[in-house]
Order: C-alpha cells, then sequence, then structure tokens
C-alpha cells in the first residue's frame, strides 16, 4: 500500500447551541456558572486515511458531516478533538469563489487565490493562459466579478481551482457547476487527475459519480462513520439510509462479511422483512421516497393513486436504481365509482421534461376487469432500466374510455425523482450494449 497523504485521526468537531442569544453573551463574559447550551457534534471522533493516487469519496445524508471534514481538512475550521496530517499541497472546490474580492477584477481574483494557496506570482502567470481557457469568459475577466452573472462566477472560480495542479484535490459538490459544455469541461479535468495518479477526495450526492470515480468510499451517518469500502457496497447501505431503515443500515455496516450461500438467504429475508414492512398499514410506501411538493396532478376523480414506490433489485424502496438492473414501479389505486377497462400507465421523463420512456397495462396487454365503487388495485410495472446515468422524473395515471371518449381518471406529473446510478455511460438517452471488436 502506498504512504498515506490524509490521516483523519480520531477527529471531532462539535459545536455549542444556545437557545437564547443571552446565554451566549453571558458565558462569554464569564457571569454564568450554569451550562447554558447543548452539545451538538457535528464530527465524533472519525478515523480515515487517504493514500496517495487514490480517489476516495464520502457520501452520507444531509447532515452527516461531509463539509465539516473537509473543511476541517482544508484548514478552513478547526477541530474541537482530534488531528489531521496532509502530506502534499492541497486545492479544495469547497464553496466556489469564497476568496474572491467582488471588487477586484478576474484577473485580480486569479492571483489573489494563487498568492492564498501559496504559489509566486511566476508560477501563476506559467498557469494563466490555461486558467482563461477553461474559464472562457472572453473579455469579462478584465472587469470586477461584482458585474459578473452567476455562471461566468463559478467557471472563473472552478478554473482557478482547478488549474493549480495541486498533489491533493479536495472536492465538494462542485463538478456539476455552469452549462452542459462547460460540466463536460469539468469531468474531463477530473478524469486527467485521476489518471496522472493524483490523490483525489472527493463529497457528493451524485451516486453515478461516485460508483464511476471512486477507488473506495467512507459512509457517513449523524457525525459518525458508518462503514467504508468498494463504492458498490456503500451505495447499497446510503440508499437503506435515505429510506429511513437506519438501524438495518447501521446492523449491516458492523456485520462481519459473508460470502457463503447463507448469506444469499439472509440478504432475501432483507428484502422480504423490507417489501412486509413497506406494506404495513401504517406505512405508506411513498414515505420513503422523496416526493415533489409541486407535483401537478389532475382527474375527474373516478380513481386516485393513493400510493406509490420505486424498488430496486434489492426490495428497497429507493429513488436510486442500478443502471442495468430490474427494479420495479408500484402504485395503489382506488376506486370511487364503476369503472368499466382501466388503464394504468407510467412515464419517465428527463429533467427537461423530455419523455424519454413508459408504458402502460393497454400497451402491454394486460386486460383488467371492470372495478367497483370502494374496490382497491396493485400494480406492478417490473424492467431493466438501462437509461444513462442521471436524474429523471416519473409520471403516474390512470385513465380509460367511457362512451367512446377518453377519461383521465388521475394523473401525477413527475410525482418523485428516479436517479440512475451508473459508471458507464454511453450517447444518447440509453445504452445500446454495444460490443465492440477491432482486429
Amino acid at each position: 500500500m502506498s504512504e498515506s497523504v490524509i490521516q483523519v485521526i480520531d477527529l471531532s468537531k462539535m459545536y455549542k447551541l444556545y437557545d437564547k442569544h443571552t446565554d451566549r453573551l453571558k458565558e462569554a463574559l464569564g457571569i454564568s456558572r450554569k451550562k447554558r447550551y447543548t452539545e451538538h457534534y457535528a464530527l465524533n471522533h472519525i478515523n480515515f486515511k487517504v493514500h496517495k493516487g487514490e480517489t476516495v469519496g464520502i457520501i452520507g445524508t444531509n447532515g452527516s458531516g461531509k463539509s465539516t471534514i473537509l473543511k476541517i481538512i482544508t484548514g478552513v475550521l478547526n477541530p474541537t478533538e482530534g488531528e489531521v496530517k496532509v502530506n502534499g499541497r492541497i486545492s479544495a472546490l469547497l464553496e466556489l469563489g469564497a476568496g474572491f474580492n467582488m471588487e477586484y477584477t478576474g484577473i485580480e481574483n486569479i492571483y489573489l487565490n494563487g498568492t492564498m494557496i501559496g504559489f509566486s506570482k511566476e508560477e501563476i502567470d506559467a498557469k494563466l493562459e490555461d486558467i482563461l481557457n477553461f474559464a472562457d469568459i472572453g473579455d469579462f475577466v478584465n472587469q470586477p466579478v461584482k458585474t459578473y452573472s452567476s455562471g461566468m462566477f463559478v467557471r472563473l472560480a472552478f478554473a482557478v481551482a482547478i488549474n493549480i495542479e495541486p498533489e491533493i484535490l479536495i472536492v465538494d459538490e462542485a463538478l456539476s457547476v455552469g452549462d452542459v459544455f462547460f460540466q463536460a469541461k469539468c469531468y474531463h479535468k477530473f478524469e486527467e487527475f485521476k489518471e496522472a495518479g493524483k490523490t483525489i477526495l472527493f463529497v457528493s450526492h451524485d451516486l453515478s459519480s461516485v460508483s464511476k470515480y471512486c477507488d473506495r468510499v467512507i459512509l457517513l451517518n449523524k457525525g459518525e462513520k458508518l462503514a467504508e469500502g468498494t463504492p458498490k457496497e456503500m451505495v447499497d447501505l446510503y440508499k437503506k439510509l435515505l429510506v429511513s431503515n437506519e438501524s438495518e443500515a447501521v446492523a449491516e455496516a458492523t456485520e462481519p462479511t459473508n460470502t457463503d450461500s447463507t448469506n444469499g438467504e439472509s440478504k432475501k429475508s432483507e428484502s422480504e422483512q423490507l417489501r412486509e414492512s413497506a406494506n404495513a398499514e401504517h406505512q405508506t410506501w411513498k414515505e420513503n421516497l422523496v416526493v415533489n411538493p409541486e407535483t401537478v396532478e389532475y382527474g375527474d376523480g373516478s380513481a386516485s393513486i393513493i400510493d406509490f414506490a420505486i424498488i430496486d433489485n434489492h426490495g428497497t424502496i429507493t429513488g436510486n436504481i442500478e443502471k442495468d438492473s430490474e427494479f420495479t414501479i408500484k402504485m395503489k389505486v382506488k376506486f370511487s365509482t364503476t369503472i368499466q377497462e382501466p388503464i394504468f400507465a407510467f412515464t419517465i421523463k428527463d429533467l427537461r421534461g423530455t419523455e424519454i420512456t413508459g408504458t402502460n397495462s393497454m400497451f402491454e396487454h394486460q386486460y383488467v376487469e371492470p372495478q367497483k365503487e370502494g374496490d382497491v388495485r396493485i400494480i406492478t410495472f417490473t424492467q431493466k432500466i438501462s437509461l444513462q446515468g442521471g436524474q429523471y422524473l416519473l409520471s403516474l395515471g390512470c385513465t380509460g374510455y367511457k362512451d367512446g371518449e377518453f377519461r383521465v381518471y388521475h394523473r401525477l406529473y413527475d410525482v418523485c425523482e428516479i436517479t440512475v446510478v451508473s459508471d458507464h455511460n454511453t450517447v444518447g438517452f440509453y445504452d445500446m450494449h454495444s460490443k465492440v471488436v477491432i482486429q
């Protein structure tokens, strides 16, 4: 194993939370002997190492301490306990442009940031052309950054951070900035760093990028290190946390790895238990998903979609689905009047609103018998997903025909998000799984 370039040793960060501002003042002045705050640990005794040339991802739910740990490593924050040892020059993409002076021009800010990182004027001079070409903001580089659009601002900030040629690159949710063409440049530069053997510490909610780029992943939960391992193992655990199945995720993280046949039986049992839990009367399936609060919903009320779920190939209700795996879309429909032949449908769209794929019970030649008032039906669509890694929107519907006219009984447009997790993408919307032979 190569040398460690980052060592995080028993690291903790505690914040004092006060109920009243006067309590903070009394403690600062030393006029109160009573403890007037509660302790909140953003990080609680964290330990890990990053080796030279590794790309290590850090994932976790909101509030798990991901950004806090990066800020301590880069020196932006001081730890409450423990220490961090860094062997190498760091360039950090945390809060883009945080060190910019809004009154300075773009050129002046390039030199200001380079100096803060520790470069001489001569070293910045040598990198200036690369930075300007990467940012591609033209003559605006000679104007005060306060006149920039938000897009130009992040382009320049990213260009400065990424072109400094660090030994260690630290990235916090900063790869998806600017338009799609600039994002492509950012990812290409990131890949160049990885191919050059640079050490990268990477925090992201984009599970596709984590799966594609990372050699190892650390999973944080509520300020504690839950587990570390391969990207696939940690993404699976992370999905359990996302559906509020924390006890199961913690138990699985602390279990010794078992690769014999009984382990498969155990996994199957977990999936069955999860499905049973999802079907419990006291809990709806959709509680385990991030539902769009601005869902467009309409229909004549003859039927209602009262619940829905997205279920991955492990039986987990989650909006994160691995590319090329089998997954299920399920919805529960209640009828308020007699309907002769209802049609059940789903559609998947991209974020621009383009319909990518979908089907319905009529297309699939599934005849549905007449439904009476009070009837409840559960409809299940199971399929393999070959969409490229990325974010999509799910729509659901119950329609039909009455007296020869098409009727919409209930539709939910863009009701929730589906994230396809992939470490291999091709061109376009879906993967044709081409086989390449070169002779």
